[in-house]
């Protein structure tokens, strides 16, 4: 893979361009995709650090996207860009097919379907006709079909024929100010689902063993990340979550430190994945708190009134506020893999790489890029990595099973 984008951003991020060279590049095309604002939620909680949402009223998703970043530009752009991404994968132009499985297998080469995220929302039928839609691998260049259902986000109703028997979501799916920067931000996500589905497997016991001493961190931007966030009188606690693929990947959770009857917060998590441990970190921080304001700001379609009744459970705050409180920290972060390259073409290699040593295939992409807009957007597809598992429906794949047993196994020789 020929070096061709140097990193010249990295400032919590790495990035070919700096965030406000993004915004210059991309706010003119905002009308054009139905983006009429850009909204700063920061001051909403008591925390401070950057969080914006770009509203799309007329989106086929949700009409909210968050964005957060350590400065105003940086959250400005991610929250721009998800907004971006998501118009490309609802309003898909890219030739499909419509028929079964078993025909297409017979004429064209067609994905392992074992290989890929499913719901129980309806049993896979080889004879019924859906939409298939090609895919590229990363490596080779090969065309391969997969299920439509694997690259688009128009959830207006009715679904096409077929839906509900992979999971239809946004993982995977990515931008970026060039082509690489899109597709290795696209794996970095798909890693992080997968660490975090196998991660819900892994027993308390053990979760604390691989909590992260925050006395252990020396990089400046982070601490001035937690210091922001314990000012605020919040707890805070980061686990290395990083699964047997090796890229950093982290969750921090953050809990008000009092309980308050009149603002019942409940705990919230973030999590991040990327090469550079450090920017994995600021990743699942920024993220925690943005996940904290988007329950604030109420802005969210998907976050119904049975959503937030659901969490108002004042003794499992208190359990975790506990567990934040008490429980020793036993992983030293310096100590903790990580990589930083000149190039995103070289964290993406080193991505590829790690999922090799695993027995996972090639990541495939389907390009979605636009020529009338030259933003780079794709949606990755890694076969073999498990998907959302807590979405409803959600049915774990042989990665995930495998995990289970395995952990099982430890738990019954103990």
């Amino acid at each position: 893979m020929t070096p061709s984008s140097p990193k010249s951003f990295l400032s919590g991020t790495h990035r070919t361009v700096t965030p406000a060279q993004t915004l210059e590049k991309i706010t003119p095309l905002f009308s054009k995709m139905g983006i009429t604002r850009l909204a700063n939620v920061t001051g909403l909680d008591y925390i401070g650090i950057p969080v914006f949402t770009a509203c799309r009223p007329n989106a086929k998703a949700i009409s909210v996207s968050q964005g957060k970043g350590i400065s105003n530009d940086a959250a400005m752009a991610s929250a721009a860009m998800e907004a971006i991404e998501t118009w490309h994968a609802e309003n898909i132009d890219l030739p499909t097919r419509f028929c079964s499985f078993n025909a297409l297998k017979n004429s064209h080469q067609a994905i392992d379907l074992d290989s890929l995220p499913k719901m129980d929302v309806r049993s896979f039928n080889e004879h019924e006709k859906r939409l298939w839609i090609e895919a590229q691998n990363l490596t080779s260049k090969e065309k391969i079909y997969v299920p439509y259902d694997l690259a688009h986000c128009d959830f207006t109703l009715p679904l096409p024929q077929g839906s509900g028997c992979f999971q239809l979501s946004t993982n995977g799916l990515a931008s970026g100010n060039t082509f690489s920067e899109a597709i290795s931000h696209g794996l970095c996500e798909l890693i992080e689902r997968d660490a975090l589905t196998l991660w819900s497997f892994v027993p308390t016991s053990i979760k604390s063993k691989r909590k992260v001493s925050l006395d252990s961190i020396i990089d400046p931007t982070i601490n001035a990340l937690i210091t922001k966030i314990r000012s605020a009188n919040i707890l805070i606690s980061i686990w290395d979550i990083t699964s047997d693929i090796g890229i950093p990947t982290f969750q921090a959770t953050i809990l008000s430190e009092h309980p308050d009857q009149y603002r019942p917060l409940y705990p919230m998590s973030g999590s991040g994945t990327h090469p550079d441990k450090h920017v994995a970190l600021m990743r699942a921080l920024t993220e925690a708190v943005q996940t904290r304001l988007t329950l604030i700001s109420g802005s969210r379609d998907d976050s119904s009134l049975s959503v937030y009744k659901s969490k108002q459970n004042l003794e499992l705050h208190q359990k975790i506020r506990n567990e934040l409180l008490i429980t020793p920290s036993f992983v030293d972060f310096n100590e903790i893999d990580s990589w930083v390259f000149d190039t995103i073409e070289e964290d993406l290699e080193l991505q590829i790489t790690k999922l090799a040593a695993q027995g996972l295939g090639c990541p495939l992409f389907i390009d979605l890029t636009k020529a009338e807009f030259d933003i780079p957007v794709v949606k990755v597809i890694s076969p073999g990595l498990e998907g959302i598992h807590d979405v409803p429906g959600y049915k774990f794949g042989k990665r995930a099973l495998a995990f289970q047993a395995k952990v099982k196994a430890v738990k019954e020789s103990v």
